[in-house]
C-alpha cells in the first residue's frame, strides 16, 4: 500500500441522515486515506428514487464537512471521474449491461414479485437455500419479444457461472471462499431501469479508481456479486475489508434510546465533531494508548491491522468521556462560538468570557451551560432540595458572618474563607458547601473562588442575605 496510488470512498445513499454506522465507515476511509497520503472520495448513490431526496444528499456534505471529513474528488470537489452522483451515470451503465448481454453474460428475468416470492418459499419449504431457479436463463428471443409485447418490463440477470469458487482476502478478515452454485444469478437492472446496488456500486469504484473499500460486514455476500460482475467485465477490483458491526451494549441491534442517533440528532444535543472522531475512531479500531487524538494523530496512527472482527459495542460512557475531553481542549473562542446561542439571554456579554472559563470544568454540553448560567445570573435564585438543607443546617448567623467577610474582602477568596473560618469555626464541607449552595443554589459546581470573582456584588450580598 503506497501514497497516493491508495484512494478510498465513501458512497451514502441520500435516504435520511447519516447515523452512527455510516459516520463510521466513512471515517476510517478518510483515515485510511490519510494515513497514506491518498485521496478520499465521496459519491453519492442516489439510484433510489423513490427514498432519495434532496435535503438529504445536503445535508451528507454539510456534515461530513462539519467532522472536518473533507473529500478531495467528488460533488462540489469536481475530479476526474466525474459526475459523482449515480443518477447522473445511466449512459455509462448502459455500455455495461449490452456489454454482457451481448456476449450472453446476463438475460431478461420477467419473473414477478410474486412468483420470485413463491419459489424462495418453496426452496425453504424444501431445505434448500432460496436461490433464483433459472426460470428465464434459456428464453429463445421469440419467448423474450412475446412476453414484452404483453407488456412485461424485464429486469436483467447476471448470469451466474456454475462450479466456481470465489476466493479473495479480505482486508479484516483474511482469506475468504464462496461457491457460486450457492449464488444463483441475480438482478443487476431492475424492471424500471434503474441498477441494482451492487452492480453501480461495483462499476463506480473500478471507473473510479477506488483502491480500497472500507464497509460494513453486512455488505460481505456482496463482495462475491461484485468480484463475478467487474471479472466478467474485464475491470479491476479493489481490495475489499468489511468492518464489524456496531451493536448495543447487550449485543443487539442499535436502537435510538441506545445509540442509533443520527448525526443531526447529535449535534441538536451539542456533541463537538472532535469528540464524535476520538469515539468512532476507536470503535472497532485500536489506538496505541487511550490518549486523546487530534485528527491528524487519528491519521497517523490508524492501520488496517487494528481493526477488530468481533462486533463493536456502543458505549455512551465513552462517548460523554470524549466529549468532556473535547469541552476542556476546545479553544475560547469554539467553546464561545458554540454556547454563544445558550447564553446570549442570560449572560451579559462582557462576563461571557469569564462565565466560559469559570464553567468549562462542569459542563458537557450547552445546555449545562445554559443551566449554570440561569443559576448564576438568575434574578431570583431558587435552591435546590439539598442546598435548602444545607443552607438551613447552617444557620443564620454563618451568612451573617459570610456577609461580613465579604464587605471587608470583596471577592478575594482566601482573605474571605479564612475570615469567615475564624467567625464561625466552621472548615472543610461545613465551610465551604454552606457558602456555595447560598452562591449557586447547587452543592456542586464550579470552584467557588471564580464564581465571587464572576458574580456582580451586589448579586452576591443579596443572595447571602437571603440565606440568613
Amino acid at each position: 500500500m503506497t501514497g497516493k496510488n491508495v484512494k478510498t470512498r465513501f458512497a451514502p445513499s441520500p435516504t435520511g441522515y447519516l447515523h452512527l454506522g455510516n459516520l463510521r465507515t466513512a471515517l476510517f476511509n478518510a483515515l485510511l486515506a490519510r494515513h497514506c497520503g491518498g485521496t478520499f472520495l465521496l459519491r453519492i448513490e442516489d439510484t433510489d428514487a423513490e427514498r432519495s431526496r434532496p435535503e438529504y444528499g445536503a445535508a451528507l456534505l454539510e456534515d461530513l464537512r462539519w467532522l472536518g471529513l473533507d473529500w478531495q474528488e467528488g460533488p462540489e470537489v469536481g475530479g476526474p471521474c466525474a459526475p459523482y452522483a449515480q443518477s447522473a451515470r445511466t449512459a455509462v451503465y448502459a455500455q455495461y449491461y449490452q456489454q454482457l448481454e451481448a456476449r450472453g453474460l446476463a438475460y431478461p428475468c420477467f419473473c414477478s414479485p410474486e412468483e420470485l416470492a413463491l419459489s424462495r418459499k418453496l426452496q425453504r419449504a424444501a431445505g434448500q437455500p432460496p436461490r433464483y431457479a433459472g426460470t428465464c436463463a434459456h428464453l429463445s428471443a421469440a419467448e423474450q419479444q412475446a412476453r414484452r409485447a404483453a407488456g412485461l418490463a424485464p429486469s436483467l440477470r447476471f448470469r451466474v457461472p456454475a462450479g466456481r469458487t470465489i476466493t479473495f482476502t479480505d482486508l479484516i478478515r483474511g482469506p475468504q471462499r464462496f461457491a457460486s452454485d450457492d449464488i444463483g444469478d441475480f438482478v443487476i437492472r431492475r424492471a424500471d431501469g434503474a441498477p441494482q446496488f451492487f452492480f453501480a456500486n461495483a462499476v463506480d469504484d473500478a471507473l473510479m479508481a477506488v483502491s480500497h473499500v472500507l464497509r460494513g460486514e453486512d455488505h460481505l455476500t456482496n463482495t462475491t456479486r461484485q468480484l463475478l460482475l467487474l471479472e466478467a467485465l474485464d475491470l479491476p477490483a479493489p481490495a475489499y475489508g468489511h468492518l464489524a458491526l456496531i451493536v448495543a451494549a447487550g449485543g443487539g441491534p442499535l436502537s435510538k434510546r441506545e445509540g442509533d442517533l443520527s448525526l443531526r440528532e447529535l449535534r441538536t444535543i451539542g456533541y463537538r465533531p472532535e469528540a464524535l472522531l476520538n469515539y468512532l475512531a476507536r470503535l472497532g479500531h485500536s489506538y496505541p494508548g487511550d490518549a486523546w487524538r487530534d485528527p491528524a494523530q487519528l491519521a497517523a496512527d490508524f492501520a488496517l491491522e487494528r481493526l477488530g472482527r468481533a462486533p463493536a459495542h456502543y458505549d455512551p460512557a465513552q462517548l460523554l468521556h470524549w466529549q468532556a475531553e473535547a469541552v476542556q481542549r476546545a479553544t475560547p473562542d469554539a467553546l464561545s462560538a458554540w454556547l454563544e446561542p445558550a447564553l446570549r439571554e442570560q449572560v451579559p456579554a462582557a462576563l461571557q468570557a469569564d462565565f466560559i472559563a469559570t464553567v468549562r470544568p462542569n459542563i458537557r454540553f450547552p445546555a449545562d451551560a445554559a443551566f449554570w448560567a440561569e443559576r448564576l445570573f438568575a434574578a431570583e435564585l431558587c435552591p435546590s432540595e439539598d442546598s435548602r438543607v444545607v443552607i438551613a443546617a447552617a444557620g443564620p448567623a454563618f451568612f451573617h458572618a459570610a456577609l461580613e467577610a465579604y464587605a471587608a474582602h470583596g471577592a478575594a477568596y482566601q482573605p474571605l474563607v479564612e475570615t469567615l473560618k475564624q467567625r464561625t469555626g466552621a472548615k472543610g464541607k461545613a465551610l465551604f458547601m454552606p457558602l456555595r449552595a447560598a452562591l449557586t443554589g447547587e452543592i456542586h459546581g464550579p470552584e467557588l473562588a471564580r464564581v465571587l470573582t464572576l458574580l456582580p456584588a451586589d448579586s452576591i450580598c443579596r443572595r447571602l442575605r437571603a440565606a440568613c
